[in-house]
């Protein structure tokens, strides 16, 4: 069995570490390659960096911010946000990610995600998936969580792995910085549509949350505003998850 990682997450805009809740009302939470050093030392497996203000302002994610943090750690770096080509991607691979996050730009070209895969490998390709339940419906968003689509999250999530997609990484946006805990409805049904990694994402409030989704099917457990605001650190939830049975390093 793979051990589960653990995945702080550094929602970035304009240089800067944010957090709100269902992807609304943006806080100040620090200096990216600080946060990310300072989990690195507490034993996260990865870091992952949205700058969660790229597609909407129609630009490309910032390389200058992924240099940093990478300067700053040695553990692999996800990087999404504004991804809209191939030389996007190439762009951050050489600023230091080892792999890339598509979201908006993939429901509007699924053909990119074959291209990046052909390009750079599947291991490098994520797909993020921004759900928001709509009428009994897991609904896929773009543009940061505020423009609803046609897709449903497992179809699409399944469409996406036979195009090349390595990994999925999947953000309940009704459980975004609530504390409350992970949608595992939603993650059961990922789960069950796609073979490739799951990273859940969008509602740890406490270990037991973590422990949750990595018996839903979850292979990585992702969380922000718990490690950002000192409620836990990385450790601490390690240790609580492998004292409840799930295989992590320590």
């Amino acid at each position: 069995m793979l051990a589960t990682r653990v995945i702080p997450c550094l929602d970035v805009r304009r240089g800067r570490v944010v957090k709100g809740v269902n992807f609304q009302g943006l806080r100040d939470a620090g200096d990216p390659a600080q946060r990310a050093a300072l989990y690195e030392g507490q034993g996260a497996d990865e870091i992952v960096i949205l700058d969660v203000s790229a597609t909407i302002e129609e630009r490309a994610s910032a390389a200058e911010t992924v240099r940093a943090v990478r300067e700053a750690v040695s553990i692999p770096l996800t990087v999404g946000g504004g991804v809209r080509s191939v030389e996007d991607a190439e762009r951050l691979l050489l600023a230091g990610a080892d792999k890339v996050g598509v979201n908006s730009a993939a429901v509007s070209d699924p053909g990119l995600v074959g291209r990046l895969a052909e390009r750079f490998g599947r291991q490098c390709v994520v797909i993020s998936i921004d759900a928001a339940m709509i009428d009994g419906r897991a609904v896929v968003h773009t543009r940061s969580g505020t423009t609803p689509t046609e897709l449903e999250a497992g179809p699409w999530a399944a469409r996406c792995a036979t195009l090349g997609a390595g990994e999925v990484l999947l953000t309940s946006i009704n459980r975004d910085g609530t504390g409350g805990g992970y949608d595992l409805g939603l993650l059961r049904a990922v789960r069950g549509a796609v073979g490739v990694p799951i990273v859940a994402s969008g509602g740890a409030g406490r270990p037991e949350d973590l422990v949750e989704a990595a018996r839903a099917g979850a292979d990585a457990v992702l969380a922000a505003s718990i490690f950002h605001d000192g409620v836990h650190t990385v450790g601490q939830v390690k240790r609580a998850l492998r004292g409840a049975g799930v295989e992590v390093r320590l």
